[in-house]
């Protein structure tokens, strides 16, 4: 039977072997060594992605904060200091300081998506006080299109309201291209007059 100041000892230097081979990885690394660091990635990445998912609480979110540690670590590993602590917590503290950031970072744009919200909406009364406004506008332009000839309204209500072309307006009317024109073009400048518009 293992007694267990052995199996202590037994997981201590489980943990200094381990702490060995990272730091010869991150030396590797610091060189430039791309399997060394497919070696680091795979060692030290599911630790990354805990700590993510543990501040973050999202799977997409942790996934994106590891890619962007363990690209930092590439980048960053001759940066790493043997004599300040050990490679697998230089990662962890990177993975959490990320994390952490990307919260904030989240929380940050929520605050600004919700202030343009409340920014951009628009009050029930203002609604309704547009609303009359149309309407009167409706019942002006309404009055101002009896003023025109019988011939004026029917081609410039078939061409603005209805949607028709001058030249579906000419079929409609049975009307050449020319006539349809000309009256279109005289009922609007009677129409801008009665509206006050220059």
């Amino acid at each position: 039977m293992t007694s267990p100041g052995r199996a202590s000892r037994g997981t201590s230097t489980e943990r200094d072997r381990r702490a060995h081979r990272l730091r010869l990885l991150m030396e590797e690394v610091a060189g430039g060594d791309r399997r060394a660091f497919a070696s680091l990635y795979d060692e030290t990445s599911p630790m990354v992605h805990g700590t993510a998912l543990r501040v973050l609480r999202d799977r997409d979110l942790a996934a994106e904060v590891t890619q962007e540690v363990m690209i930092e670590v590439w980048r960053g590993a001759r940066q790493f200091d043997p004599t300040r602590g050990t490679v697998f917590a230089w990662i962890a503290t990177m993975a959490h300081r990320r994390a952490v950031d990307r919260v904030r970072s989240v929380q940050a744009q929520r605050t600004r998506d919700d202030l343009f919200s409340a920014r951009e909406y628009d009050r029930p009364f203002d609604d309704v006080a547009e609303a009359a406004e149309r309407a009167a506008e409706q019942d002006h332009i309404h009055d101002c299109l009896k003023t025109l000839t019988d011939l004026q309204r029917e081609a410039v209500v078939r061409a603005y309201y209805g949607g028709r072309t001058y030249r579906e307006v000419a079929q409609d009317l049975a009307a050449s291209l020319p006539t349809v024109k000309t009256r279109i073009r005289d009922g609007l400048h009677r129409l801008r007059t009665c509206l006050g518009v220059d």
